[in-house]
């Protein structure tokens, strides 16, 4: 295994640089009978897509998306699924600087090491860009999760830099281009124009959640549920860490507090975040993600090249300050992913046991 495929049952293989022709993946284990079209997919991957307002990198990439097999008549065929991004606004001459230097906080340096070359342009396999895939595929799981049980996903912006973003509503987040659960958003606007004149970056909190999850996803020992979302989660690119409902707060809770009571009518609260022994509760899955700064920026920092020479890097391009604005749309996906194949592995052990 390359570490690009996720999943036992509902298997995603991802493929593509940032750079290269085309991005995409493979979807296999999808059940069959699903309506199922481009637009589908498409209107997750519009919420993810760069260059939509000046806060984020100015790549113009469309991401139409593909579909290549696996659809036959508008239903899914329970064959595999190949879904294809074409790539159409590579800029690779501002990579030239770099090919033979080590951007500090990037993963040049790991790259290199690992497999002695590696590709440069617009950080090729390491890059976000590859997170575009990652949401068409969410977008086929969250589909049949709804159809199936319900379930709704959501994610909002709560922290940008060392600015803590109050919750006023839901219903703001698909209002502006941060995210954010308010109305206001003059602050996080001057905030990101005094970043990019700074010629700096800053990291994010992401809030994820999916509400209507069936009792019973997840295994014991090494499958939890909320192992398996916090390895997922640490597979987005700056994610440096992963809490899932009370996470830390929980260290300085009573157990009288934090553990959720259960009464007739339900639990009163979920510090739990949903999962309880590794396995839904059916409350609401609450996980949030610490996205660290951007590591491609234009101010000057010293390095090394490939020879092991001290440097100064500056990295051109076009870059996202906060890679944290665009993260809700792939947490979501993710997030989906994990509970789509959990549902799958669920409903094969124990779908006749109830």
């Amino acid at each position: 295994m390359s570490g690009s495929t996720l999943g036992t049952l509902f298997c995603v293989t991802n493929f593509g640089e940032s750079h290269g022709p085309a991005i995409g993946c493979v979807i296999d284990g999808c059940p069959p009978g699903m309506a199922l079209d481009a637009a589908d997919i498409q209107r997750d991957l519009d919420r993810r897509r760069p260059g939509t307002s000046r806060h984020v990198t100015q790549r113009n990439e469309p991401d139409a998306v593909e579909i290549l097999s696996g659809v036959y008549e508008g239903q899914t065929t329970g064959t595999p699924i190949a879904l294809l991004i074409r790539n159409q606004d590579q800029r690779s001459k501002d990579y030239g600087d770099i090919a033979l230097r080590f951007r500090p906080g990037h993963a040049d340096y790991t790259y290199w090491h690992k497999y002695g070359l590696r590709d440069p342009r617009g950080g090729g396999r390491s890059s976000a860009r590859l997170t575009a895939p990652t949401v068409a595929a969410g977008a086929v799981a969250r589909k049949w999760l709804r159809e199936q049980y319900g379930t709704q996903f959501r994610a909002c912006m709560t922290q940008l830099g060392e600015l803590e973003i109050p919750f006023e509503s839901w219903e703001h987040v698909p209002r502006n281009p941060f995210f954010v659960p308010v109305a206001d958003v003059q602050r996080y606007e001057d905030y990101m124009d005094a970043l990019r004149k700074a010629h700096d970056s800053c990291g994010a909190r992401i809030r994820v959640q999916a509400s209507g999850v069936p009792v019973g996803l997840g295994e014991p020992l090494y499958d939890k549920l909320d192992a398996d979302i916090a390895k997922v989660m640490m597979g987005l690119n700056a994610v440096k860490g992963v809490e899932i409902g009370a996470g830390f707060a929980s260290v300085a809770q009573r157990g009288s507090v934090h553990g959720d009571a259960i009464t007739p009518e339900g639990f009163e609260t979920n510090h739990a975040g949903g999962i309880l022994g590794g396995i839904s509760s059916g409350q609401d899955i609450e996980v949030s993600l610490a996205i660290k700064p951007t590591s491609s920026i234009l101010t000057p920092r010293p390095s090394i090249d490939i020879n092991g020479q001290p440097v100064e890097v500056v990295t051109k391009g076009r870059h996202d300050p906060c890679v944290g604005i665009r993260a809700a749309p792939i947490a979501e996906a993710l997030l989906a992913l994990v509970l789509m194949d959990h549902a799958l592995r669920n409903r094969a052990q124990c779908g006749d046991a109830r």
